[in-house]
């Protein structure tokens, strides 16, 4: 089972990314795994951003987050996204996909002021 993310990059405050984790080896289970969003800041802990459920019913956001971030799924092409808005510095961390039992490596997001 393998996880990967991209998309990230640097951006200027305010402005936008969008990022993908794409997974191989889920196959046929992908569209039964609760997919998540974490990130992880220099010198912090991991922090959970957002989640979304099997069939795309139910999606969650940490407080941070919520109202500018929009997590979505393509069960056929076993891809999660996380579209982010007005980012700030704050959300400045590596982006990491994670299907609860499985990690990607991460992307890296920079939002410089």
């Amino acid at each position: 089972v393998k996880l990967v993310e991209s998309g990230g990059g640097v951006v200027q405050a305010g402005g936008s990314l969008k990022l993908s984790c794409a997974a191989s080896g889920l196959d046929l289970w992908f569209s039964n795994y609760y997919m998540s969003w974490l990130r992880q800041a220099p010198g912090k802990a991991v922090e959970w951003v957002s989640g979304i459920s099997e069939d795309s019913s139910t999606t969650d956001y940490a407080d941070s987050v919520k109202g500018r971030f929009t997590i979505s799924r393509d069960n056929a092409l076993n891809i999660v996204y996380l579209q982010m808005d007005s980012l700030q510095s704050e959300d400045t961390a590596l982006y990491i996909c994670s299907s609860g039992v499985y990690r990607g490596q991460g992307t890296q997001v920079t939002v410089s002021s």
